[in-house]
């Protein structure tokens, strides 16, 4: 069945069941890589894209469901969000094995896209569900603090 998507702003024709995950429908599919299968089951956010501008598992998404959104990867963020946060992860050296990098800035552009001060608490919850194995959690925190006041920093 071919099922015509909407990804990082190109249509793209697929030939896959409507319930064929999202998330395997981009990589072997489309061949996009930055979205990385994690668990399977929406828990550790590997897999996390936008889905009209939200964070989203892809992992469970049905590649049908999402045929009427916008879906955006790790490959097509390039906005002042992504690049406040790609800074700070790089200038505060987040990543250690960088499996998760990907879901976890995906799950931060939601955080400062909903909180441009965030508290917190706000990246608890816009960052619940994004597990690192190596535990960076402090300074996945640091650097979306830093993020967001490099966006304020530009926007004045």
């Amino acid at each position: 069945m071919a099922i015509t998507l909407n990804i990082n702003g190109t249509k793209k024709s697929v030939d896959v069941p409507a319930d064929t995950p999202l998330l395997w429908v981009i990589r072997d599919e489309l061949k996009l890589t930055g979205t990385k299968f994690g668990c399977g089951m929406a828990q550790c956010g590997a897999c996390t894209v936008h889905l009209n501008g939200a964070p989203q598992r892809s992992c469970v998404m049905p590649v049908g469901a999402a045929a009427s959104m916008s879906i955006t990867t790790i490959e097509a963020v390039d906005d002042q969000y992504s690049q406040a946060l790609q800074a700070a992860w790089e200038e505060l050296d987040v990543p250690q094995c960088g499996y998760c990098q990907s879901g976890q800035i995906m799950s931060a552009i939601g955080v400062l896209k909903n909180h441009p001060n965030p508290t917190d608490q706000n990246i608890d919850n816009g960052m619940s569900g994004n597990i690192c194995r190596c535990a960076s959690y402090g300074n996945i925190r640091k650097a979306i603090l830093l993020a967001a006041s490099k966006i304020k920093t530009t926007e004045v």
